[in-house]
């Protein structure tokens, strides 16, 4: 009976003893290794979280690079002295441009500004609310085209133009969300712009056009999507 009494006492001192020699002193040591620290669970979502965000962003930042080589400025004096300003976009390398209609009535000056130039553009062909310029160049900047089929409702999308100030034209991105697809699929925005912005295009994190703005009288930024585009320049 006693035998048995210290044989438990015993195993009772030898695993309190293990259990403090293991938590103060093999347990630090071996947390601080690289195996275990490779699947230290606590510190891991901060990580992951950090190295994403970080991705994004420099995402987001490569793509505004790219899409901003290939907006022009335009500005048109209408044969009634009026002065019409916006955007439009590159689409060939060797020098198409597709804008709004709008900027280009008939019997007008058209200006374009790109890469620090000026240009006078020559009219291809205009129809219903999109108009086809070409410029002289060779070589330049263009940005790829995205699936509209893909878009989806409260999808983030940017919104990059051409302002034209007392100075100097500058250029402008401004962020929102996909609201809605109307019946004629337009593109609906939740972004608001000033008049200025026609002929601006829409783009996502990725670089890809998604349409051309056309604005609406109430200043909400509608798009002209992407398919309709290439249609409009048989692509």
């Amino acid at each position: 009976m006693i035998n048995n009494v210290f044989k438990i006492f015993a195993v009772f001192i030898v695993g309190t003893v293990g259990g403090i020699f293991a938590d103060q002193i093999l347990w630090p040591y071996f947390v601080e290794k690289p195996l275990f620290s490779e699947y230290r669970l606590e510190q891991r979502p901060i990580y992951v979280t950090e190295q994403v965000f970080i991705q994004e962003n420099d995402s987001l930042q490569n793509s505004i690079e790219k899409v901003n080589r290939a907006i022009v400025g335009i500005r048109t004096e209408t044969k009634t002295k009026k002065i019409l300003e916006g955007s439009g976009l590159i689409v060939t390398s060797d020098g198409l441009v597709v804008t709004s209609a709008d900027l280009l009535p008939k019997d007008s000056r058209t200006t374009l500004f790109f890469d620090g130039k000026i240009a006078a553009p020559k009219i291809i062909q205009v129809r219903e609310n999109l108009a086809l310029l070409r410029i002289e160049g060779e070589s330049l900047s263009t940005v790829g085209f995205g699936d509209f089929n893909k878009l989806k409702l409260g999808q983030r999308v940017f919104l990059m133009g051409i302002i034209f100030s007392e100075s100097a034209p500058y250029k402008k991105v401004n962020e929102g969300i996909i609201k809605y697809f109307d019946q004629n699929s337009l593109i609906h925005t939740n972004i608001f712009e000033k008049e200025g912005s026609k002929g601006s295009v829409l783009f996502d994190n990725q670089g890809n056009i998604l349409g051309l703005n056309v604005f609406n009288e109430e200043g909400e930024v509608v798009i002209i999507p992407i398919f309709k585009i290439k249609e409009f320049l048989g692509f």
